[in-house]
């Protein structure tokens, strides 16, 4: 059994400096050589249009027609969402959605669900809340965790609401679908603590133990507080990883891990030693020979 699983976060829109759009093939047939070369689970990310005060607007195509195009293609390996945004959608249609994603997958799905942002201008470009996105959230949970875990809700809220709601259809695992929740903060932490399966961090200044491993501390601390033994849940980390560049050189993107492939399993298997048993990798760049660059990584850590 593999040391770490390991996840590839596909860009799934406008990608590199160029702002160059990822159409479909180029997206099915990185899927499907990541699916072959083993890969654990492929992830479609959710966002929608990214409007920096500057630089190059970003698109994106649309997370739930992605990931389910994704679990069509695809046979052996996991498909996720990384992570789906509580903010878009209405949270009785995002239950729903899961299911379908579960049942079009055959039960290879892994729902990646968190709050959502606003940042940077997508909210309010699509006509999206912009305030209380934590409380809606809160909500929100109270609605798709239910309908999942039970299959009923009926829940009156400030922000959404169900009345007398049923699960119907449902997909190959009834009550058993992976729920991954994604938060850095002392809320997003006891949310996964109290529900989910697996919980999600991803980098923001380097892809490193030095920044994330503390974040494996604090989890631990969530689970303590609400009497969840933190051994029973899962803990993933994403991170950018550049696997065409050497370890130091100036060309990898600020704080990426390079390297040989000695050296990025070195790097990988420290996070699991800190604590995390799951790896979510964004590929940079998104090609073909990054991706096969990765081969003998896995190699690598199939033997640790």
């Amino acid at each position: 059994m593999r040391a770490l699983k390991i996840g590839f976060v596909i860009v799934t829109g406008d990608a590199g400096v160029e702002r160059t759009t990822a159409r479909w093939g180029d997206i099915r047939a990185l899927a499907l050589r990541a699916e072959a070369i083993g890969f654990d689970t492929v992830w479609a990310p959710d966002e929608l249009l990214w409007r920096p005060a500057s630089g190059k607007e970003r698109g994106f195509w649309d997370c739930l027609a992605m990931a389910g195009a994704l679990a069509a293609v695809t046979s052996r390996v996991q498909v996720g969402t990384w992570v789906m945004s509580a903010l878009h959608r209405n949270p009785g249609i995002i239950a729903k959605a899961v299911e379908t994603l579960d049942e079009i997958s055959g039960g290879r799905y892994v729902f990646g669900l968190g709050a959502g942002h606003e940042w940077p201008g997508q909210a309010r470009a699509f006509g999206l809340p912009e305030d209380h996105i934590y409380q809606r959230f809160e909500d929100a949970l109270q609605i798709i965790v239910p309908l999942l875990r039970g299959g009923h809700a009926d829940f009156e809220g400030t922000w959404h609401a169900a009345h007398d709601l049923d699960q119907r259809p449902v997909g190959p695992r009834p009550g058993a679908i992976p729920i991954m929740i994604g938060g850095h903060g002392p809320k997003g932490l006891r949310h996964a603590a109290r529900l989910a399966d697996i919980w999600s961090c991803y980098a923001e200044e380097r892809s490193d133990v030095e920044e994330m491993g503390p974040r494996v501390v604090a989890l631990e601390a969530a689970c303590a507080e609400v009497g969840r033994d933190p051994a029973t849940i899962g803990r993933s980390a994403g991170v950018e990883v550049a696997p065409l560049v050497r370890a130091g050189d100036s060309s990898a993107p600020k704080g990426a891990i390079a390297g040989s492939a000695e050296e990025i399993a070195d790097r990988f298997l420290g996070f699991r030693t800190a604590g995390f048993t799951q790896l979510e990798v964004m590929l940079e760049p998104q090609t073909t020979a990054a991706l096969e660059a990765m081969v003998p990584v896995l190699d690598i850590l199939d033997t640790a």
